[in-house]
Order: structure tokens, then sequence, then C-alpha cells
């Protein structure tokens, strides 16, 4: 047997030449663009064909005859048995022009060029998209029945099939594949598309929420799916039966899934929550074309709408295809396969190798530098508080990856032995001696910052200072609220807004704001370090959307407790599980490198959502963690040279303290 393939570099067309090589004496000629041929090397190597059997034949889709020679065309006259015409834009997003040039219009030049050579056969590898949005069952003998397919994909689909139809004097056939994803044994696949486009939303939810949880999933139309793997060997399988001469077939899995029952079964292959809540997208559809028009012409709405389309990594068109409304029969496709062993697998059993190839080989992320050198590397970074504790750990982690970091904080000697520990390590740091909470001090030190480096690229707000000690033993001490707003909040607005006009000149900027867990749980005992917190939360919300298009962004790290200098003082922690310097480290690293809106951990998310839905239970259980936990001598007022009070703890609160972890209690 001798054929001539088109798209044989393409995902599907490369595994059918390599079918049809199994052939006893096969030879495959094949389409390749001329200053492609360097393709043809790697080509040979997958087929493992020598290049007496796998001849290349220059030329061009969009040409006449395909642009193949006279010469070329004289060889292959009487020679080709089948012709294979698989070239095509399988894309949703690719403009109309360029789908019109390739898919029509190079169908129709692939039909004259089959019958220049005089081809026993022409096989034509359409799509499902041929039948538009048909509302039912559609069968594989219809075809003018088609409706509702405006979309370029779905018109030049529908096109080329009518061309092979009407024009094509050479015996023909049609087929029909759905959504192509990769293969079954395999999974893999060349390209994000179809179903793959949720993949990411998928993942995101198995990052923030544990498996066991239940999850709302959208339901819609009925989307069909078949692996590469299927679509080759039933194309290979039927095309070269007799009786096959103007007849189409469906290569469709006769199961067929809801939308809905799609995402759970990728859900389940990545471990991410069940979807055990479907909300019916067909529900919008009581909403007018005029009053949908009318709300993406608002630009809030578009920018909204724009921003988690691209954030999910989703084409334009995808959420139209939602409620797709068609279903394929495929009967006489099922006859012609009967006694072949081609079958269409069922998608439970090969999803998962389709998400694990998707995750190690697809995945956008996976080609985006996301190292902290490749954020930091060569940028400013400001580190406030960074002579120790959680600030110094940050500063050595952003020298390691190459930026130029600047520390501050009030003790000259404690600066001093940072930078000799930087030195020791192989890299610098440059410290600046400055209480950030004097405004003058502050001023001066942020134009000094501006004159030596231009400003800075990277602010992260560590300074701070806390206090625990209940509000009735506060009654008298005014100054502990005043002295920790004067740090804590309008401190780091006196860095950041003196920094903010360099950011948005130079339109890029990142401020990692470090907040507390207290602030999400309302933790007891620290009403004032809270409530700075709280302040400079809110402040950070409000620049946030101020500067959302001027190319600042923000972070806020609801940090759990950590142990450092800080809480060193308090006697009750020295027992209390705690996050490392290290690991706090890490995640202002993250914060740099993804620039989140908020890092939080799950106990301080479940804390915010319980004083938001059961406020009273919330409270009560506050109050109990309060009650349980003593305060300190030096809270009580004790003088210098008293005895520290023997505090005991409770079986109760010993456990509450290994449950709540990162809590200040």
């Amino acid at each position: 047997m001798r054929y001539f393939v088109t798209g044989a570099t393409g995902f599907i067309g490369k595994r059918l030449v390599k079918k049809l090589l199994e052939r006893k004496g096969a030879v495959v000629y094949f389409l390749v663009r001329k200053g492609s041929e360097g393709k043809i090397k790697t080509l040979r190597e997958f087929w493992g064909a020598s290049a007496a059997r796998v001849v290349p034949v220059t030329g061009d889709l969009t040409s006449k005859n395909l642009g193949v020679s006279n010469a070329d065309i004289k060889l292959l006259k009487g020679q080709v048995d089948h012709v294979y015409h698989l070239a095509a834009i399988y894309d949703l997003g690719a403009d109309a022009v360029s789908q019109i040039e390739v898919n029509v219009d190079g169908t129709r030049n692939t039909i004259e060029l089959a019958k220049a050579i005089d081809a026993g056969h022409f096989h034509h590898v359409s799509s499902i998209a041929a039948a538009g949005l048909y509302e039912g069952v559609f069968r594989e003998d219809m075809f003018n029945e088609a409706e509702n397919y405006e979309h370029p994909y779905f018109m030049t689909k529908h096109e080329s099939e009518k061309i092979v139809r009407q024009e094509c004097k050479v015996p023909w056939s049609v087929y029909r594949p759905a959504m192509v994803v990769g293969d079954s044994s395999t999974g893999e696949m060349d390209k994000i598309d179809g179903p793959y486009y949720f993949f990411k939303l998928i993942q995101r939810m198995r990052q923030l929420l544990p498996p066991w949880l239940p999850s709302i999933g959208l339901e819609g139309g009925r989307i069909n799916i078949v692996p590469v793997d299927f679509v080759v060997d039933a194309l290979n399988a039927i095309s070269h039966q007799k009786d096959i001469t103007q007849k189409c077939y469906h290569l469709v899995d006769p199961v067929g899934y809801r939308v809905g029952d799609v995402l759970d079964i990728f859900s389940k292959a990545a471990h991410a929550p069940k979807m055990n809540l479907f909300i019916n997208a067909a529900l919008l559809g009581f909403i007018p074309r005029s009053v949908t028009k009318g709300l993406m012409a608002l630009a809030p709405v578009r920018r909204v709408r724009n921003a988690i389309m691209q954030d999910l990594g989703l084409p334009e068109d995808m959420l139209t295809f939602v409620n797709y409304p068609t279903r394929f029969d495929c009967r006489d496709t099922l006859a012609a396969l009967k006694g072949t062993g081609v079958a269409c697998p069922n998608l439970k059993d090969y999803a998962w190798r389709l998400w694990d190839y998707w995750e190690r080989h697809l995945d956008p992320d996976l080609h985006i530098d996301r190292s902290l050198r490749g954020t930091v590397g060569g940028k400013v970074v400001l580190v406030t508080g960074g002579s120790s504790g959680i600030g110094l750990a940050s500063a050595h982690k952003f020298a390691e990856g190459g930026a130029i970091t600047l520390i501050c904080g009030r003790d000259q000697d404690k600066l001093d032995v940072a930078c000799a520990e930087a030195a020791a390590k192989g890299y610098q740091f440059t410290a600046y001696a400055v209480d950030i909470a004097e405004p003058e001090a502050c001023a001066n030190f942020v134009k000094q910052i501006t004159l030596a480096h231009g400003g800075v690229d990277f602010l992260v707000n560590n300074a701070g200072r806390s206090i625990r000690r209940a509000i009735e033993s506060s009654y008298d001490r005014f100054h502990d609220y005043e002295r920790t707003m004067q740090l804590n909040y309008f401190g780091s607005l006196r860095v950041t807004t003196g920094f903010l006009p360099g950011m948005v000149a130079k339109r890029r900027g990142h401020v990692v704001n470090i907040s507390s867990i207290g602030v999400l749980t309302n933790a007891p005992r620290f009403s004032a370090y809270v409530a700075s917190k709280a302040a400079l939360d809110a402040w950070t919300r409000c620049a946030s959307s101020e500067f959302a298009d001027q190319g600042v962004t923000f972070t806020t790290i609801n940090m759990p407790l950590v142990r450092t200098p800080m809480i060193a003082p308090t006697g009750l922690y020295n027992n209390v599980p705690t996050l490392s310097p290290e690991e706090a480290a890490d995640m202002i690293a993250q914060a740099c490198i993804f620039k989140p809106v908020r890092i939080a951990t799950r106990l301080g998310i479940t804390g915010q959502v319980l004083h938001a839905l059961l406020p009273r239970v919330a409270q009560i259980a506050m109050n109990t963690s309060f009650r349980m936990f003593p305060d300190s001598t030096a809270a009580k007022g004790a003088k210098p040279g008293d005895k520290p009070a023997k505090s005991h703890l409770s079986a109760e609160a010993v456990a509450l303290q290994q449950m709540m972890r990162g809590i200040h209690f």
C-alpha cells in the first residue's frame, strides 16, 4: 500500500503514519513545507522507518495542488492508494482568515492533488464541529442538518466537509473525531486544548481545599472525549475496509458525558475535592443577550472577566461552549469496528494518565521561571526589621537569590552582626540604622535609599512590635497602643508611601506586609498588636485597588506564630509548636515569586470563616482559650527583681496548643 498524508507532523497525523507503516510494504509520502525539512530526520526516527518508506513531498497547504511540483505529481500519479487529509487548524482561538485559508482552501487544494495523481481513495478527517451546535442527536448520515455554526472553527469544519461531499471526484470517506485528548496508555499530549483548559482550575482547588471537602462544580451540556490512540486505530481499521465510499464515521465515545461529569472525573484523577453539587450553566440562559452584552461593555466587568480567564488559562470563547447541546450517534462506526479489537476506552480508566502527563509536561507554570533567583536576581529588595528573626532569615534568602539586599533596624550592633554573617556566606547586605517609627528619620532613610539605589523593587514590611497583655491589664497603659500603632501601622505606611512614587514611575514594584494570624482569629491578649496589623491589612486592601492598574502589587501574609526574639519574653511559648524563621522566610519568598493577594494558613482561614459565619461560637472559643492561658508576670505588672510566678498549664491547654499550631495564646 502507498499513502499520501497531509498533517503528518501533527499530533494525530504523526501517529497515523506510524500505524500505516506497520503494514507490510507500506510507503508513505507526506507533505512538508519548504523550510521545514529539518524535521524530517526526527520524524523518521519517531516512525522507525528508512528514507525509502517515508518520502517527504515539498508543498504548501494553501497553494493550488498543495504547491506540489509537476515533477512530483508525475512521480505520484497512479502510485497512491489512499490520501489522508489531516492538516487543519484545531484551535478555537485562531482568527477566521487563517482558519478559512487552511481548513477550507487547504481541503480544496488537497482534493485537487488527489484527482491530479489519480488517488484510489480520499479520507477526510473532519470533526464533530461540522455539526455546529445542533440541538439533539446528530447521526453519521446527517450533514445539511447542521445548525448554529457561525463560529469560525465550526464554520470552516462544516465548509471543508461540504467541499469533499460536493467537489471530490475521487472515492471519499469522512471521519469526525470527537474532542481528541492524549494517549490513553501514556497520557501523551502535544498542547492544551478542550478539557485541559479546566485543569488549572482543578489544580487550584486541590491546592486550596482538602480532597475530602465537597465542592461545587459546573454542570452544562455534553462533551465527547476520545484519546488519540483510539482515533488513530479506528481510522486505520475503517479506512482499509470495503464499502466505505461516501460514508461518514463518528470517532466518538459511545458513552459521552456531561461537562459536570468530566470535571468530576478529572478532579478525582487530580486528587482534588470531589464535586458533589453542580450548578447548571443553562440557568444563565435566561439572561438576555442584550444584558450580557451591556455588562461586557462596562470596563470593570470586562477587566474582571479577562483577568479570571487569563489567570485560569481559558480562551475567550471557551465558556460559549459549556452548554454544548449535541450528542453523536456512532452505530456505523461501531459496526465497522466490530471484530477489529478497536474500541474507545472509558474516560474514567485513563483520566489519571492525562492528568499526570499534563502536570508533568504541559502545566503552563512549568515553563515560567518561578525560582526566587529568577524573580529577585539583580533587583533591589528592602527588608525592614532585617537584623534578626524573620527579617534576617528573609534577607539571607534574598541575597542567596542574587538580590541587592537592603536591611534596616534600630540597633547598629545587630546590623553589623547580620552583615558579618552575610559576608561569611559569600554575599553582602547593605544595612541602615533607622527607627521607622520616627517620621523625620524615616523620611531621610527613604531619600537615602532612593538616591543610592533608585528606590526598591521589593519591599518587605517586617519590622514590628508585639504586646501580649489583656485589656484589663492595660487600662493605665494607653501608650502600649500608641507605640504599637506607631511602628506596626504608621511606620510601615511611611516606608511604603515613601517608595510608592518610584514604583509607580517604573510601573513595577511589590510590597509584602507581614501581618498576623491574629487578625483572622481575633486573638485575645493581643488587642494592641492585632489592631495595628488589622489597620495595615485594611490600608493594603485599599492600596491594592488603587494601584492595580499601575504595575504595583501587594501581598498580605497573615503569619502564624514564629519562634523569634519577639516572643522570647513569653515563657508560655517555649513548648508551643511554632514556625522557624526560615519557614516564615519561605512564605515571604513565595509572596515575592507568585505575588498573591494574601497568604494565610488553613487554620487562619478557618478562624476567619468561623468569625464570619458563627461569630458567637467563635467568641466563646476565643474566650475559653483566653481564660485557659495566663498572663505573663510582666503583663501583670511585676516589678524588676520580682520572682516569676509559676504557671502550670492544664492538659486541655497543652492539647489546644498542639492543635492550634501558630495561633497566639
